[in-house]
């Protein structure tokens, strides 16, 4: 960070005087400027229509920029993401800054211009948001807060609406978001530079949806990867789900580092892949709508839906022997997201 005063956070940014108000009108406005936002009213007023997603969630990865993204973008896609798994349009976003003092305006101004980038992928609009500045040593350079509203497109999915018979796909190789924090943090290189899956889903679930697909469930695999998703489907629609790990997608440099720390790629968080269970009959046409997207190429059906072994998930291995994956357990990888 600089040492030069003008060219950081100071705690008069988050006062309420004229510096806080240069700092919101020269960057937050300027970077997420619409109508709402630019009303200035201390609520944004929303025109609502049938039924309505809400989301909320807080992002305090560490580092805050990494391979692939940062803290901005990560907010973004992640709040996006959880709207987007509801089958909701995201229309409206709230944000909410802690940043230490001393932070660099540099970097926050990267940061936000980030968001704007990620932003526009869904059409979603940043109308409003709060400021706070903390003394040094209160926070960890930046913490932010995002929360989400979309307007439903399609009702009834759900993961309790998993059926024996669906078809398990995943839209891209998994591990990646983990995999490129954990490298990040321990200052690894590798021949073939690995990137975060940190991406916006919007696009990708708009595209099942307006083809009419008949999905079940729908999930991004976060914090707990894939191995949290399925489990908890397992649990929630009292099925059994088997998964072939020869069709996992999963990248060379994500299997190294597994291999190298004892973790399993299926426990490594992602933030731009979800996981989809649907009728059978209907899986290939869906992976070919997930593969028209560069995010998307890597797709794969994985799996598939039981009626055996009701609230469990077996790993097929190559060699015909099985085993299941369990929820992860502790935290892995802390601050991830």
């Amino acid at each position: 960070m600089s040492n030069n005063p003008k060219k950081q956070v100071q705690l008069s940014h988050g006062g309420g005087g004229k510096e806080m108000n240069a700092l919101i009108h020269k960057l937050f406005f300027k970077a997420f400027d619409n109508e709402i936002l630019s009303s200035e009213e201390d609520a944004a007023a929303l025109n609502l229509n049938g039924p309505t997603a809400f989301t909320t969630d807080s992002f305090t990865v560490a580092p805050l920029f990494f391979s692939g993204g940062n803290i901005g973008k990560l907010a973004v896609a992640g709040t996006v993401n959880d709207l987007a798994m509801m089958a909701a349009k995201p229309e409206y976003l709230s944000c909410s800054f802690i940043i230490e003092e001393g932070f660099a305006i540099d970097d926050l101004k990267t940061i936000v211009e980030s968001m704007a980038s990620e932003l526009a992928k869904s059409g979603a609009k940043v109308v409003c948001g709060d400021t706070k500045v903390v003394p040094r040593g209160c926070a960890d350079g930046i913490f932010i807060n995002t929360s989400g509203v979309g307007e439903i497109q399609k009702q009834g999915i759900s993961v309790k609406n998993i059926q024996p018979g669906d078809a398990i796909i995943v839209s891209r190789d998994i591990g990646r978001h983990g995999a490129t924090i954990l490298m990040a943090r321990e200052g690894l290189t590798l021949d073939s530079e690995l990137t975060s899956d940190c991406a916006t889903l919007w696009p990708m679930v708009e595209s099942l949806l307006n083809a009419d697909i008949p999905v079940h469930a729908m999930r991004d695999a976060t914090r707990g990867g894939l191995a949290a998703v399925l489990n908890e489907w397992a649990n929630a629609s009292d099925v059994g789900i088997t998964v072939q790990e020869s069709q996992l997608p999963i990248a060379d440099e994500v299997k190294g580092l597994c291999e190298l720390y004892g973790f399993e790629a299926f426990d490594l968080a992602n933030e731009g892949t979800f996981i989809i269970a649907l009728p059978k009959e209907h899986a290939e046409q869906a992976l070919n709508l997930i593969q028209a997207h560069e995010d998307g190429k890597n797709a794969a059906i994985v799996g598939e839906v039981t009626e055996a072994h009701n609230g469990k998930v077996i790993l097929k291995t190559p060699w015909g022997s099985s085993r299941y994956i369990d929820l992860p357990q502790g935290e892995l990888l802390p601050r991830i997201c």
